[in-house]
């Protein structure tokens, strides 16, 4: 290797840059090797972490939103952040999901309508209220409850794909996937990984409230159960779409559930 050759990432480095490069819009190294197929479960396990690099940038937005404005005006400001910085990554998704399974009549219809770019009726829909359940429930906590929240919401919504994956399979046309894709489900360190990430991220709401905490991660995960359980029956599976789809629906239930605790307290 010359001195002018940047070292070759170390595969935690690599699958960490990869969960930042899938999730963010933010600036990483390009990736020097090619992707194998079963790089995004290794990915997966770091998505809980990318969630709470970004739930802290929404928190920040949401700390100087209130120095500025009204807390209705500084939670829309703060899911405009997570939004942004992913690139509407998830939202492009529950919009898709919606439409899809809104408006089609068979797996085959359901699937085309996912890929159409045109944002329709029940997708328009889906992330009006989206985006709105999310910022009027942030709206309504005290301040350091609402950038708690924010932190463990984020972290705890994107470990939700990695478990998707291991009770569905893949729904899609691997074989028309432009990457290398494998389906194989997170291995019991990774998972064990996953789940310590999420803790230590909702150890600070833990700390405000246990009762919060337990409010928001039953409702999340319930919406996300729900939303699997709806994919599965109309799709007979995931994609990425519905695995963005299930992201959302645990942090709007997440919000919900720790807002119905803490709300004007």
């Amino acid at each position: 290797m010359s001195a002018d050759t940047p070292p070759r990432p170390t595969p935690t480095r690599a699958q960490l840059l990869d969960a930042i490069r899938f999730l963010t819009i933010l600036p990483v190294p390009d990736s020097a090797r090619a992707p194998e197929p079963d790089w995004l479960t290794r990915a997966m396990t770091f998505f809980p972490i990318v969630g709470v690099g970004i739930g802290v940038m929404s928190a920040t937005v949401l700390v100087l939103g209130s120095s500025l404005f009204g807390p209705g005006l500084a939670a829309l400001l703060a899911v405009a952040a997570s939004i942004l910085v992913t690139g509407a990554l998830h939202e492009d998704g529950i919009a898709d999901t919606f439409d899809s399974f809104g408006g089609g009549w068979s797996v085959e219809r359901r699937l085309e309508i996912m890929k159409d770019s045109r944002l329709g009726t029940y997708g328009g829909l889906a992330l009006g209220l989206d985006v709105a359940l999310r910022a009027t429930a942030l709206a309504q906590l005290p301040l350091w409850a609402a950038l708690a929240a924010l932190v463990a919401c984020h972290a705890g919504a994107r470990a939700t794909p990695g478990f998707v994956k291991r009770r569905l399979t893949y729904a899609g046309n691997i074989s028309g996937m432009k990457v290398a894709y494998a389906e194989e489900p997170m291995r019991k360190d990774e998972t064990v990984l996953v789940l310590v990430t999420v803790a230590l991220a909702a150890l600070p709401l833990l700390l405000i409230s246990p009762v919060a905490l337990m409010a928001g991660l039953g409702c999340g995960a319930a919406l996300a159960a729900l939303m699997t359980v709806w994919a599965k029956r109309l799709l007979g599976g995931y994609t990425g779409d519905v695995l963005g789809a299930i992201e959302q629906m645990f942090e709007i239930g997440f919000l919900l559930g720790v807002a119905a605790v803490l709300a004007g307290s």
